[in-house]
């Protein structure tokens, strides 16, 4: 018989950026957090009873063992213990495991821990413009590590802020709406996350932001990438830790919670594209693994859509909700909240760590009464591989214990990738561009993803002149036809827009 799963304990830690005491380093923060979790237990001994620990691949400080280094410092000794790799889905990946795990008897009790340590106290170390992975050591052997292909890399799409915008151009030409119209309706959606962002307790920042403040560049609110200014990017430069505790529930009511109810995981799904990057992708407003993901949650949870009372949809750019939507089939006039720390944007990105911090924060809602049950997503790179997990107060008739090695024998969806082609010399068509700004806030250049006449995908960059910057920026491109031409020079392809 498969056994229930239960999240019986959660805790998160942040640590300010202004500190009068030494600061912990990511191990020091999961530390912390997976004793918060233990305490809402109200006991010490659970942590050295543990059968399996579970770490979040650390970025931002490279750990040879973190699993059984995080052991040790919790005086126990699980017979079980795993690193994920790279990419924002690792949490619910690794939950959607180790629930499998139980339900199967293999364990009891599993420690799910993730933090990341990016504030710079020294003042004067140099400013990293992309610290995203000053964690990870050169003779890392996953291939995750790499999120863009080498020709991509050559015209300068390369980090999630760079890549990114490439959907929202997208989605802006299919929305039919002028360009201060589109930003004002993601500015308006990104301010209610800031919103939530000032009341929750473990936020790194607590300012609640207009829409005009976050879609108007200035100083504060420099462009990043064209539609993106910073208030609109992930906050990766943070100080945060999660942890869960999942255990069986015959185990979890040993450690009973005065005045809580108990947190279920209901069900989880994975899945990943086939189009695993930018490059190689058909529309650049979709995501067929994400749906995917969602569905098999939803199943094997024996929940509906309509049933779920919030969300908390991975939200490292506007893009990503607004497709998450799309998929899952959230309409814009949906009351149900979208989010519950607030974004990685306003709450903080902790590296792969984020969704942790949001399955705590829903497990806390469900164990007060706030919430019955949610839905968490989380996703690796652009948008390449995604986790669903389903939580609420009580138990479902469905089955997961197998869900997570099913996906991970059958994870892929989507179509074949587009067929590249690196070298061209002809008319293409465009479909979907960005425009890279520099530190100063000026334009640097512009890339241009689309196809060929005989329906090759190309990328090229465009010349670096501000009549053309300006062309991209007053009305959407997309579909628009250019002239392309292979420059063996500079070992890419230029585009003239005609």
């Amino acid at each position: 018989m498969e056994r229930r799963v239960v999240v019986a304990g959660w805790g998160q830690i942040t640590q300010p950026k202004e500190l009068n005491t030494t600061p912990h380093d990511p191990m020091g923060l999961m530390h912390k957090a997976s004793r918060r979790a233990a305490e809402m237990m109200t006991s010490s001994a659970v942590l050295k009873n543990l059968d399996g620990i579970m770490t979040i691949r650390t970025l931002s400080h490279h750990y040879t063992s973190p699993a059984r280094q995080l052991a040790g410092k919790l005086s126990a000794t699980p017979n079980f213990t795993h690193v994920s790799g790279i990419g924002g889905n690792s949490p619910q990946t690794m939950i959607n495991i180790a629930a499998g795990m139980i339900a199967r008897n293999e364990l009891d009790s599993v420690l799910i821990a993730g933090a990341e340590a990016y504030v710079q106290r020294n003042k004067n170390s140099k400013k990293l413009e992309s610290a995203l992975f000053r964690g990870i050591p050169e003779d890392y052997a996953g291939d995750d590590l790499i999120g863009s292909t080498s020709l991509e890399i050559q015209h300068g799409i390369e980090h999630p802020i760079q890549g990114f915008p490439l959907f929202e151009t997208a989605l802006w030409a299919a929305s039919g709406l002028d360009l201060q119209p589109y930003l004002m309706k993601i500015g308006k959606m990104w301010s209610e996350f800031s919103k939530t962002t000032a009341n929750h307790p473990y936020a790194w920042s607590k300012t609640m932001r207009t829409p005009e403040e976050i879609i108007t560049p200035g100083p504060a609110n420099r462009p990043v990438a064209f539609p993106y200014t910073k208030f609109m990017n992930s906050f990766v430069t943070v100080d945060q830790g999660a942890a869960i505790i999942l255990m069986s529930e015959e185990t979890a009511k040993k450690y009973p919670q005065k005045n809580r109810q108990p947190v279920y995981f209901l069900g989880g799904g994975y899945a990943q594209d086939r189009q695993r990057f930018m490059i190689e992708k058909s529309d650049f407003t979709s995501s067929p693994p994400l749906k995917i993901a969602v569905e098999k949650a939803l199943t094997r949870s024996c929940m509906s859509l309509e049933s779920l009372d919030c969300f908390d949809l991975y939200s490292c750019f506007p893009c990503a909700v607004s497709i998450a939507k799309k998929m899952i089939g959230i309409k814009d006039d949906d009351i149900r909240p979208l989010t519950l720390t607030g974004g990685l944007g306003f709450f903080g990105g902790p590296g792969n760590n984020y969704s942790l911090h949001g399955v705590a924060t829903l497990a806390e809602k469900i164990s007060i009464g706030e919430k019955s049950n949610g839905l968490v997503t989380a996703l690796g790179w652009f948008m390449h591989k995604h986790a669903a997990g389903v939580y609420g107060s009580k138990p479902s008739k469905g089955e997961f214990k197998d869900h997570d090695v099913t996906d991970q024998k059958n994870c892929f969806a989507g179509d074949d990738p587009i067929i590249i082609k690196d070298q061209i010399n002809g008319p293409g068509t465009i479909e979907t561009y960005t425009i890279i700004y520099s530190m100063d806030q000026k334009p640097s250049y512009a890339v241009l993803y689309g196809k060929t006449r005989d329906n090759f995908r190309f990328i090229a960059r465009t010349q670096s002149h501000p009549d053309i910057f300006k062309q991209l920026t007053s009305e959407n491109r997309v579909g628009q036809k250019v002239n392309i031409s292979f420059n063996s020079s500079r070992n890419m392809n230029i585009a003239d827009l005609i």
